[in-house]
């Protein structure tokens, strides 16, 4: 029962990296021997069907973070009912059997930057291979990032990065607090040329060896100018912090792209 626990919270963790990337390296470049190699550890033919569903077709749920606190699993999500995005939480014993819990990130005030659109991924956790996977305190809070905007609609308008944290326990539903301004937008100055329309999903993770020089690193999904695909083509790149709370996008180019390498700049 352990083994397929593991194999069930590797299929909901398909998207958080266990390993930090540098993302101007060739010399740390994982070789092809070892990626086959965590391909055969994590890959499973157990396929369990939904755990999160809505109760009718006007809404639509998605990108589970799952941690755990205490003995128990607990996952945030996002649900999408037509006006925007919200972040809930949900509980589970077994990995297998969910129960919603409420809220965590809500619409709110018309006037605010990200009032119809809160779409938050948990950060610092221990990603260790068969570690804690339990969420790591800085500076006596929790946190999280999301990806956030003013227009309403399945992902409409200029949606940009905020950071959100809490001093609460993070298996209770409660709203996180969020930061007032951005931390990353398509009209920065040093945006990029695959970062300058809309920025996603983010994963955020302690590096305490500080590969980059910086403690924290996030990654990223954003979509942006392309020499030879369309305006909707999605690549991952890094931003670093020393703090959580103020973020620098490292490098020029994406660390994970899909075009040919005569793209980048």
């Amino acid at each position: 029962m352990r083994k397929q626990k593991k194999k069930i919270l590797l299929l909901l963790l398909a998207l958080t990296p266990f390993a930090s990337l540098h993302a101007q390296s060739e010399i740390n470049k994982v070789p092809d021997s070892k990626m086959h190699e965590i391909y055969e550890e994590v890959k499973t033919p157990y396929k369990y069907g939904l755990v999160i569903a809505s109760d009718d077709n006007s809404k639509k749920v998605d990108c589970p973070s799952v941690f755990r606190q205490g003995k128990g699993w607990y996952m945030t999500y996002l649900v999408f009912n037509g006006r925007g995005y919200e972040t809930w939480l949900a509980s589970s014993k077994d990995l297998l059997h969910w129960k919603a819990m409420g809220h965590i990130m809500s619409f709110s005030d018309t006037t605010q930057w990200d009032s119809n659109q809160k779409a938050g991924y948990i950060a610092l956790e221990d990603y260790t291979w068969g570690g804690s996977y339990q969420l790591q305190k800085y500076n006596g809070k929790y946190w999280m990032s999301y990806f956030g905007g003013h227009e309403r609609g399945y992902e409409k308008g200029s949606l940009s990065l905020g950071i959100a944290y809490t001093d609460q326990n993070p298996a209770t539903a409660h709203e996180w607090q969020r930061q007032d301004q951005t931390v990353l937008t398509p009209e920065d100055k040093d945006v990029s040329w695959w970062d300058n329309h809309v920025q996603y999903k983010e994963t955020v993770i302690w590096d305490k060896a500080k590969l980059t020089g910086h403690p924290f690193v996030m990654y990223y999904n954003a979509n942006g100018d392309s020499l030879d695909r369309k305006r909707g083509a999605e690549r991952i790149g890094m931003a670093t912090s020393d703090d959580m709370l103020h973020w620098t996008r490292y490098g020029n180019n994406p660390v994970l792209n899909h075009g040919p390498r005569s793209e980048e700049r």
